[in-house]
């Protein structure tokens, strides 16, 4: 009587319930029932009454028709009409765990992932140092193109993660997996890209910053490198996005940290031609950074496919979807751009910089290295900020929300102080990994004091445009990354430059800090009000 009122999808949960539909049983008779979860919601609004116990442990009343009794697990039918029963729904830990604790969970493993990362590329340096000053110039010089490909990746990746981990707090679990597959085609047609560009253009990019023939030459060998064979790059990162986006943070970092195992050991032996290799010198500095990100691309495709079992990865069941790309890149273009902009400045601060010296230069590549050990664990902090506020946002509950916000803010602000400490008391032993000379010590010690006062307030301006992002609102991070690092922090050290000279030219670092920091304390106001603060009176 009942089989005209319901769908065809609700139908197999209906069999076990009602004579109608197929049921062969006496009456009074307890039978096992599972819901398919395509018609759990029809069945929901339409059948049964739905009630909520604690965080966490949400409870599924259904009732029928006629009369009824409550059993644990089971159904039971009395006069071919219906029942009762109870399901427990287990929700994904970012949205019941302790958040302190969480945070903890998702961003350590990621704080010591980036902390790889970064050693990557000062073992790079370090390795690179002992060739000749000129040596370290050009990878300094290939620095901005390095980093573009870090930020094409990395940006695109913030944003597979934030839609990935919003859709499973939403429960749209066909959309979170069309996301994570449509990050893996993005991660391919980048590679396409910078393979061509670096192939072709690396000569013209060191032209227009040196006339030294012996920078261009190891500077244009490095940059088609890691342009041609970045492949490794780019799955790698979207590997660790998708790990990230469903809390296995431990995974994320295992494969990360392959990866950099692999290029520290290959760095000496490609370099200086060990164990029979080839004495390839920055060519081979170059080499050792792919092959270790190809392996770690490789070990994040089988982890993904074998362990991250709540996205299903098949490029022949899903397509590329406009839709789910401009999702992504509604939150991962603004942090693309944003990380574009330090390449920007980077090759700008070199252009300033190598108007007086290529030492000077140098000085500020070696100082771009030293600083990734600061800011990447406050990145990594915010890599596991971002999925627990998009999630959290997504299944809207504001006390978690803000709760993590607040925490993040703490944690990164007593990095960036312990940070300021050490660049403040130990500048000339930092120089000296990178067997600095006495010119590049004179540069670089009251260089790298001059600029680490900008750490004071970056703890807070870098997590608060993370959450720009998790929230969804990833202009508002671009608009601050555009002026701390184009608006002010450019125009600055050229005026700096040259009305007080290279020592003055380092403080447009503080100073560009101190106006990023209050735009971003507005911003982080109006986000609250427009995006937070509602949702306490829902």
């Amino acid at each position: 009587m009942f089989e005209k009122s319901f769908p065809q999808s609700a139908r197999p949960a209906l069999q076990y319930i009602l004579p109608e539909f197929g049921l062969r049983s006496p009456l009074r008779r307890p039978i096992w029932t599972k819901f398919p979860t395509n018609c759990d919601a029809y069945l929901a609004e339409n059948l049964f009454q739905t009630r909520s116990k604690k965080e966490g442990d949400r409870t599924k009343r259904v009732t029928g028709h006629g009369v009824n009794r409550k059993r644990k697990g089971l159904i039971t039918e009395e006069r071919g009409l219906f029942l009762e029963k109870e399901v427990k729904v287990q929700e994904n830990k970012m949205g019941v765990m302790p958040v302190a604790k969480l945070l903890l969970t998702m961003s350590v493993p990621m704080m010591i992932s980036m902390l790889v990362q970064a050693l990557y590329n000062i073992v790079d340096s370090m390795f690179v140092a002992k060739l000749s000053e000129s040596a370290l110039t050009a990878v300094s010089l290939a620095f901005p193109v390095q980093n573009l490909m870090i930020a094409v990746g990395t940006g695109t990746g913030v944003g597979i993660n934030a839609l990935v981990s919003r859709s499973l707090g939403e429960k749209k679990q066909e959309y979170a997996n069309s996301a994570a597959n449509n990050g893996i085609y993005l991660a391919i047609f980048s590679f396409i890209g910078f393979a061509i560009v670096c192939g072709f253009f690396a000569p013209a990019f060191f032209r227009v910053q040196t006339t030294d023939p012996q920078i261009m030459e190891y500077g244009v060998d490095y940059v088609r490198v890691i342009g041609i064979m970045s492949f490794g790059l780019f799955i790698q990162l979207t590997c660790e996005k998708l790990l990230q986006s469903t809390g296995k943070t431990v995974y994320s970092m295992a494969t990360q940290l392959l990866g950099a195992i692999i290029n520290i050991i290959l760095d000496p032996i490609m370099i200086f031609g060990l164990f029979g290799f080839p004495r390839m010198e920055v060519t081979g500095a170059a080499l050792a950074t792919v092959t270790g990100q190809i392996i770690a691309a490789i070990a994040g495709v089988i982890v993904n496919m074998k362990l991250n079992k709540e996205l299903h990865i098949s490029l022949v069941k899903y397509k590329i979807s406009g839709d789910v790309i401009r999702s992504i890149y509604s939150v991962g273009f603004p942090s693309i751009i944003m990380a574009s902009v330090g390449s920007v400045m980077t090759f700008g601060m070199n252009k300033i910089l190598m108007g007086f010296t290529s030492t000077a230069t140098a000085v500020f590549g070696v100082y771009f290295k030293l600083q990734s050990f600061i800011f990447m664990p406050v990145f990594g902090l915010n890599n596991g900020m971002v999925p627990i506020v998009a999630y959290n946002y997504g299944a809207r509950k504001p006390k978690r929300i803000t709760k993590a916000i607040k925490l993040s803010i703490i944690y990164g602000v007593c990095i960036m102080l312990a940070g300021f400490a050490v660049f403040q008391l130990f500048p000339g032993s930092l120089l000296g990994i990178f067997s600095a000379s006495d010119d590049m010590m004179a540069i670089g010690i009251p260089a790298l004091r001059t600029i680490s006062l900008s750490f004071l307030i970056a703890g807070f301006s870098v997590v608060a445009s993370s959450v720009f992002q998790a929230l969804g609102h990833g202009f508002l991070s671009l608009a601050v990354s555009v002026l701390r690092q184009l608006v002010v922090l450019l125009p600055a050290a050229f005026i700096l430059s040259k009305a007080g000279g290279l020592g003055a030219c380092w403080w447009s670092f503080p100073i560009a800090e101190v106006f990023s920091g209050v735009i971003c304390f507005v911003f982080i106001r109006y986000a609250y009000k427009k995006e937070i603060h509602p949702l306490y009176e829902k």
